[in-house]
């Protein structure tokens, strides 16, 4: 791996750390990140698409093949808390 040196404002790089640990990750994996889409030639919003389908691969939901139905959407009491349905 390469190491690269770049100059940036304090302040920014003080909010793009502070934003990275809230995002539980770092400047220099935002920077790849955005690099390698830009060496690509992708979007962001190619990127973000194909990060959701492979993060809902990923997951463990609906493990027993639960499904559902539009109907299931509303058979519910609303407002929450309410028991009736008037």
């Amino acid at each position: 791996m390469t190491n690269l040196t770049i100059s940036i404002d304090d302040k920014l790089i003080r909010k793009a750390r502070v934003r990275a640990i809230e995002e539980g990750t770092s400047v220099s994996a935002c920077i790849r990140e955005f690099l390698a889409v830009y060496a690509e030639g992708q979007n962001r919003q190619q990127l973000a698409a194909q990060n959701f389908i492979a993060a809902a691969r990923r997951s463990k939901a609906n493990r027993q093949g639960a499904a559902w139905s539009r109907a299931d959407a509303y058979d519910r009491a609303w407002p929450p808390g309410r028991a009736d349905r008037a």
